[in-house]
């Protein structure tokens, strides 16, 4: 019985706790010729909802005291934003309904409409799990790709000059997020399950 109700939870629970409460970074340095002209420590942070675009930081050219302002490439915000939204929806409707299971058994089952309703709204919810899951994964890919530290280092000028030294310092950490996405898979799961038990007991 706590399967069956509390693993949408606990699921939803990891999957906006994971991707809502992000914030990551990587490092870059770029060495050059001259060396007063160097850095060896540019920071790059970036976090949830992954408007990366908004993201700039700027670095040297090695030419001068110039300075070259950058941003990062991509929006990855509608995506990840509609995944934490439908899993915050998704424990709310868990925690209702868990509440409903506990304390008012017998009114769900004196009629069809409890579990026909439970029904609509868990089919509505796999849905969204679904379309969700697709959206965040794709969005997530995005996120990979613009914040890996060989793609920005390819839009820095000074990297472009063989007699410019350009490395990553360090990567972001993209555990946590990779998390997020196989919480909501089976959180969609663990949401079909129950709308089976739902079609068995009440339809």
């Amino acid at each position: 019985f706590c399967s069956f109700i509390c693993s949408p939870q606990l699921f939803a629970i990891f999957a906006f706790a994971t991707c809502g409460g992000y914030s990551g970074g990587l490092r870059l340095s770029v060495d050059c010729v001259n060396k007063t002209e160097s850095n060896l420590s540019i920071d790059i942070a970036f976090a949830y909802p992954f408007r990366l675009h908004q993201v700039t930081f700027e670095v040297p050219t090695c030419e001068g005291k110039e300075r070259q302002k950058l941003a990062l490439i991509g929006d990855s915000s509608s995506s990840a934003e509609f995944f934490v939204t439908v899993a915050v929806f998704a424990f709310l409707y868990s925690l209702a309904a868990t509440v409903v299971y506990i304390f008012f058994q017998n009114k769900y089952r004196e009629n069809n409409r409890g579990p026909l309703i439970d029904f609509i709204v868990t089919v509505v919810f796999s849905f969204l799990w679904l379309v969700g899951s697709s959206a965040w994964a794709k969005g997530l890919s995005d996120v990979k790709v613009a914040t890996d530290p060989k793609e920005v280092l390819l839009l820095m000028s000074a990297c472009k000059q063989p007699s410019n030294k350009c490395m990553a310092v360090h990567s972001p950490v993209m555990s946590s997020l990779n998390t997020s996405v196989l919480s909501e898979i089976q959180s969609g799961k663990a949401l079909k399950k129950r709308k089976r038990v739902a079609t068995v007991t009440g339809l």
